[in-house]
């Protein structure tokens, strides 16, 4: 940013402190834009939980239902998202509303926003008024990114193998949608350009997620203390969302799943069916099979990539919650013939994943199949109570006036005149 620019920005500020001084008002606007895969599930499950608790202590979380800030993600960018674009028109606007109505802190989440270009960038900022706004951009380290965002792919349909995976985001020239993708989300310094262009660097924070053997509860620390949460009293922090992953055989059944079932299950069915009821339910249970993990002859590479990221930080001056060495990643100390291949797993890790699968596929349809019994229950006895009802002499009664009372206009009129002081019941029994 030149002189000029940073003069221009500071001037901003200064006209903008002004004038909360003189209407009182104290708002702020916290946008967490990602990145993907470092705890966003849990993070946004916290704040939508406790939502009139947040707002009793002057934090806005604005949502009428858990996917809000994520339609509103997709209508700010226009992505199409398996016909959920559709739903998501006005999401943004509605969303930004909230945000301006709101005397105190507001919090914006959802990790897809990592992708925003500079135009929407300034279309979503623009919209918050007046308000003090900072970024927020929770990262982990490229040796867990990597391997976690091919799962994810898979978990949504993807049948791309790991090594394809691999060498598309190795193209220098990051060519096609799966490698565009990943490095619009996870490419830091780039995500901060776009989304911190015309703020200042202390209004920018950086939230890495904690090495491998730290304590349980450090990223949620993290989090609270950079959206100012460690203070607040009374907030229910129990894990109800999440989005756990699955080891090395089990993820390699979800993309022979895919594979199979791609031109015949539709995404409606695909998501609570494979995504919601395998993946997370039932696959990602077996913690003892071997976790997903970059191949060894790799990790030099996203170390050193991560490690010119981790310099740029530093000479920025970002405000960083945790250590930001934390990006660095830790090697996983395997050799490449110790190495698990998830695309070369071994076939009876593999088939016991099937048949778990299996298993979890059957109840469900044992639960859908006693459901639509007791359904079918249900409608047989409403059924004979109508039958019964008609039987009944008064019935035959109140149809024989009705008739009479059809075959004249008068009475076709005292009829109309009577079910309208019933409230428009059109029914015999009216």
């Amino acid at each position: 940013m030149s002189q000029q620019d940073t003069q221009s920005v500071s001037q901003q500020e200064k006209e903008r402190e002004r004038s909360m001084d003189v209407t009182g008002r104290r708002r702020k606007v916290l946008v967490h834009v990602g990145t993907p895969k470092t705890g966003t599930s849990h993070l946004q499950d916290v704040l939508f939980r406790n939502q009139a608790v947040l707002a009793e202590q002057g934090v806005n979380y604005p949502a009428e239902r858990f996917d809000a800030h994520f339609l509103a993600a997709l209508d700010l960018m226009q992505l199409p998202w398996a016909g959920l674009e559709q739903e998501a028109v006005g999401a943004w606007d509605r969303l930004a509303e909230q945000v301006r109505d709101f005397d105190g802190t507001s919090i914006v989440s959802h990790e897809i926003l990592a992708k925003a270009s500079r135009t929407q960038v300034d279309r979503a900022l623009s919209s918050f008024g007046d308000a003090e706004v900072h970024v927020l951009l929770s990262v982990r380290d490229l040796v867990r990114q990597i391997p976690a965002e091919w799962q994810e792919n898979v978990k949504h349909r993807a049948q791309l193998s790991y090594a394809d995976f691999l060498a598309t985001i190795q193209d220098p020239e990051r060519k096609g949608r799966i490698g565009s993708w990943f490095w619009s989300v996870q490419e830091i310094p780039d995500i901060i350009n776009r989304w911190g262009a015309s703020l200042p660097p202390e209004r920018i924070h950086l939230i890495t997620v904690p090495p491998p053997g730290a304590p349980r509860d450090e990223l949620w620390n993290r989090f609270s203390r950079a959206f100012g949460l460690d203070g607040l009293e009374g907030l229910d922090l129990t894990p109800e969302r999440v989005n756990p992953s699955m080891g090395v055989p089990e993820t390699t059944l979800v993309r022979r799943i895919n594979r199979q079932v791609h031109r015949v299950l539709p995404p409606e069915h695909y998501r609570p069916l494979v995504r919601e009821l395998l993946a997370h339910q039932t696959l990602s249970q077996n913690s003892r099979s071997p976790r997903l993990s970059l191949p060894p002859s790799l990790e030099p590479w996203t170390m050193d990539l991560s490690r010119t990221w981790v310099e740029e930080i530093k000479a920025r001056g970002y405000d960083v919650v945790g250590d930001v060495d934390d990006l660095l990643g830790v090697p996983s100390g395997l050799s490449q013939e110790e190495w698990v291949d998830p695309d070369r797993p071994g076939a009876a890790s593999v088939n016991r994943a099937s048949l778990d699968a299996i298993e979890a596929l059957l109840l469900e349809a044992a639960r859908l199949r006693d459901l639509n019994a007791d359904l079918e229950r249900q409608l047989h006895d409403t059924r004979e109570a109508l039958d019964r009802s008609y039987l009944r002499p008064s019935y035959k009664a109140r149809e024989k006036a009705v008739n009479k009372l059809q075959g004249s206009r008068p009475g076709r009129a005292s009829l109309e005149v009577y079910r309208r002081l019933r409230g428009g019941v059109n029914s015999l029994s009216a």
